[in-house]
């Protein structure tokens, strides 16, 4: 029997549709529940063939034993190795060389120096920074947030300098971006299952946050959702990403990927409607029951084969080439070969009857 486990917080919904999802098919020898976990050994084997993670961001105990399970086997949604490297700087960059359009966007020092710190730990930071580049680069309305922060904690959307500072003296000992303003007339939420399965959601994260999936939107050009799907698609992919939401801010037709780092993106049916819970419930259904068919995936032993790096195909190689032949080389031969003709020849004659 190979077991699909869900591992969550606080969240109710999703998790149980889930479990009743897959195991409402009645596949042969698969099986969903939730995981139970206690203590686990270092070689120790998995009791699940596949986990969905959808808290382990915040319990780093959990964290670790997911990393272990893939050890041995085990296929973890999302990659627990990745989520621990990701950033929104990094991703930023990442979509701009992909060519997936972002706003401006800068990293700024902590604000605090974090725990354990001291001042001569940042002897390479330059002091005082340039604030006038900042405000050049980015502008003065933006949003300042934490570089790996989800669900809109420590985000401060700000309009001019007296703003950004205040925002920036509360940002603690986080590191922090800030990035320029997208004057929007559209806004979406895509899901993205299998990297390649894409629901893009009308949203306005102006609203409360029971409210910003729009169940009525206006009617999109199909040419913009068709760029959008395929640059969802193109982020998820680059990312190893197997379930992630993507948002995009859409001014002068033009689709600005703002936030695409979400491993544990939004699925509660309260808030992003009966609609799109039944997509996300299928499609994650289907990914993790294909997951738990391929199961068990031993990886390589190495650090890159845990990040989803599949080792480069070898080159073939072709055989040596014998060496070129040289004009000198070739005329010897001739000759060589013309006077054993003669010889030959001659010695025919001498011997016929």
């Amino acid at each position: 029997m190979k077991k699909i486990g869900i591992l969550f917080g606080i969240e109710n919904s999703f998790p149980g549709a889930l479990v009743e999802q897959i195991n409402a098919r009645n596949i042969d020898a698969i099986q969903a529940e939730f995981v139970s976990l206690g203590v686990v050994a270092h070689n120790q084997l998995p009791a699940y063939a596949v986990l969905l993670d959808r808290i382990s961001h915040e319990v780093p105990f959990y964290r670790a034993i997911l990393q272990q399970a893939t050890l041995h086997g085990a296929a973890v949604i999302n990659n627990p190795f990745w989520a621990s490297a990701d950033d929104k700087f990094f991703n930023y960059a990442l979509a701009a060389r992909l060519g997936v359009a972002v706003p401006p966007t800068v990293i700024l020092p902590h604000k605090q120096i974090p725990p354990g710190v001291t001042d001569r730990s940042l002897r390479n930071l330059e002091y005082p920074l340039d604030w006038e580049a900042v405000f050049a680069a980015i502008g003065e309305h933006g949003f300042l947030k934490p570089i790996d922060g989800r669900g809109w904690r420590d985000v401060h959307e700000v309009h001019n300098r007296d703003e950004f500072f205040a925002a920036y003296d509360q940002s603690r000992d986080l590191c922090m971006v800030y990035q320029k303003a997208v004057d929007f007339t559209a806004y979406f939420r895509c899901c993205v299952v299998g990297q390649k399965h894409v629901r893009v959601m009308a949203y306005d994260p102006r609203l409360p946050h029971t409210e910003r999936y729009l169940q009525s939107p206006p009617p999109v050009s199909k040419k913009l959702l068709k760029r959008i799907e395929r640059d969802a698609r193109t982020l998820c992919r680059a990312l190893g990403y197997d379930f992630n939401t993507v948002e995009f801010a859409v001014a002068d037709g033009v689709p600005y990927a703002i936030d695409f780092m979400n491993p544990v993106p939004d699925a509660d049916v309260h808030s992003v409607g009966q609609e799109n819970f039944d997509w996300i419930v299928q499609q994650v259904a289907d990914l993790l029951i294909a997951k738990a068919r391929a199961a068990p995936h031993m990886p390589d032993l190495r650090a890159s084969a845990f990040l989803g790096v599949e080792p480069a195909p070898a080159k073939s190689v072709k055989p040596a080439e014998k060496p070129a032949k040289s004009a000198t080389n070739n005329a010897k031969k001739k000759s060589a070969r013309r006077a054993q003709a003669k010889r030959g020849a001659k010695l025919a004659a001498e011997i016929k009857p």
